[in-house]
């Protein structure tokens, strides 16, 4: 009989998709494409790096190479959490919006630990701070004060016509 694998839980498209759905819920009634997902993951994961409340996880080296995985792991998240409702996805001429789901609200309502308490304030601040930009500019922000990483690679390719271009 061989020994089942452990399921992973951290840095896991199920964890990620949870924090999907928080972040989702603060940025009601509108919602957000994937790449200002990535980015805002990154403003609630590591807050602190952007002046806002402590992050919510340990600041670690290097943690910017996190987001090279991330991409992935948030879209697959976002599809466990639209199976169960959680999530919706609307598109429309400018590609794919996820916005929270009809049971988002219960289910953030219903966790009531420490790290949810605080994953929603993180939520709540990053809404409040980066909401009114669109993933174009909120990367060119992010850009600007250091937090450009391989995550953002898509869409400064596109805007230099999928050139590799040294700023």
């Amino acid at each position: 009989m061989s020994k089942a694998s452990p399921i992973a839980v951290f840095n896991s498209p199920f964890e990620l998709g949870l924090r999907m759905v928080y972040l989702l819920c603060s940025l009601r009634p509108f919602g957000a494409d994937l790449q200002k997902l990535v980015l805002l993951d990154y403003a609630i994961v590591y807050s602190g790096d952007l002046s806002g409340p402590s992050s919510l996880h340990t600041p670690v080296p290097y943690r910017g190479s996190e987001l090279l995985s991330r991409r992935e792991l948030i879209e697959q998240g976002l599809y466990i959490m639209s199976t169960r409702g959680l999530v919706d996805a609307t598109l429309d001429e400018t590609g794919i919006t996820y916005v929270a789901g009809a049971s988002a609200l219960a289910m953030v309502g219903s966790l009531t630990s420490a790290y949810f308490l605080e994953l929603e304030t993180r939520c709540r601040w990053a809404a409040s701070e980066f909401s009114k930009f669109d993933s174009t500019d909120l990367t060119d922000r992010f850009a600007a004060n250091g937090h450009l990483w391989g995550a953002e690679l898509e869409v400064t390719m596109a805007k230099r016509g999928n050139q590799w271009q040294l700023s």
